[in-house]
């Protein structure tokens, strides 16, 4: 089934610009900091995919199979890209096979229409900070950081934050696990975004999901920008219908199956929405049974070579394949072509 074109009319901030050269210049404008953010919410909405790190047969990262990946998802008709996060393996690269990925990633996206969303977290906030300079020199649309696993309080959490801002003007994603055992809670997440507009975009994956999603919508538009599920989009329909802005997650193999959930739900049409939806959930629920079956498809997908992964040695027999098949026919209405 053809896949919607992506739109949008807003532009990237400048990035040749500071973040004291930028507010200057808000400032000059009389346009304040908050007013920019509000814009760019509108274009970062919608399925953003995070990236799965390919590797060679040999267990290196494998730099053509990461640019083939921003290729298939700018097809697919994803709204962005997201990289390295958790289901990227960030944990198991290395600063310079991040910063080298950030690159890679960043050439393969000149001339497209993805948002760019580049993961700058680390366990303290000097790693971070190098990390975001890496970054912001390639002007993503954005960055994401999970708190820092070092931190003991809300306020070192907030100390992360503000030096980040320092560092970029551009959307930040507050992701809220994955750091330190610390509930980042409703009322710290209000207050960051106040303090620090490029902080009122969430990535929600604490606790009870949908009703810190909930609790979050009272504050948008202002200081709270986006609201995000995760989860691999298990709960995204519902999420959609509640009125959240979009997904974030390592769904890079069905791009297009994401693609085409955001179309459905933006044309109203909840019945096919419902049937695309309960196909992907169909082969999600694979992921415990068979590990590696994500690399399966990448690879049955013709995006990587191998199913190298740093976790684990992924090996597929017989009868896991046909099964792995036997689901995916359930996916291909919905999937590009070959």
């Amino acid at each position: 089934m053809p896949i919607t074109p992506r739109s949008s009319n807003q532009e990237p901030l400048n990035p040749s610009l500071t973040r004291r050269q930028y507010l200057a210049a808000m400032a000059a404008m009389t346009l304040p900091l908050a007013s920019v953010h509000a814009a760019m919410a509108n274009r970062i909405r919608g399925a953003l995919m995070i990236l799965t790190t390919p590797y060679t047969i040999t267990g290196e990262v494998d730099y053509e199979d990461l640019a083939r990946e921003v290729e298939f998802l700018d097809r697919c008709g994803v709204q962005g890209m997201v990289w390295p996060q958790n289901s990227s393996e960030q944990r198991y690269l290395s600063e310079a096979e991040r910063i080298r990925g950030f690159e890679v990633i960043a050439e393969a996206n000149k001339g497209r229409d993805l948002v760019l969303i580049f993961g700058v977290q680390a366990d303290d906030t000097a790693g971070m900070l190098r990390y975001a300079h890496a970054a912001e020199a390639l002007a993503p649309d954005g960055m994401i950081a999970i708190p820092p696993t070092t931190a003991n309080s809300l306020d070192e959490i907030r100390a992360y934050y503000r030096a980040l801002c320092e560092i970029t003007a551009r959307p930040i994603f507050v992701q809220t696990s994955g750091g330190p055992d610390i509930e980042l809670t409703i009322e710290f997440l209000v207050d960051l975004a106040r303090e620090l507009p490029q902080c009122g975009y969430i990535k929600e994956e604490y606790g009870d999901v949908h009703a810190r999603m909930l609790a979050l919508s009272a504050y948008r538009p202002d200081p709270i920008r986006s609201i995000f599920g995760a989860e691999l989009g298990r709960g995204w329909l519902y999420e959609m219908r509640i009125g959240t802005d979009g997904v974030m997650t390592g769904g890079a193999m069905y791009g297009d199956v994401y693609a085409r959930m955001w179309q459905l739900h933006n044309e109203g049409r909840a019945e096919e929405l419902r049937d695309c939806y309960s196909a992907l959930l169909l082969i999600q629920n694979l992921d415990e049974q068979i590990p590696g079956v994500r690399l399966y498809v990448l690879q049955r997908r013709g995006i990587f070579k191998t199913t190298k992964s740093r976790r684990g040695d992924y090996q597929f027999s017989s009868q896991q394949i046909a099964e792995i098949e036997y689901r995916l026919e359930a996916l291909r209405p919905y999937m590009l072509p070959g």
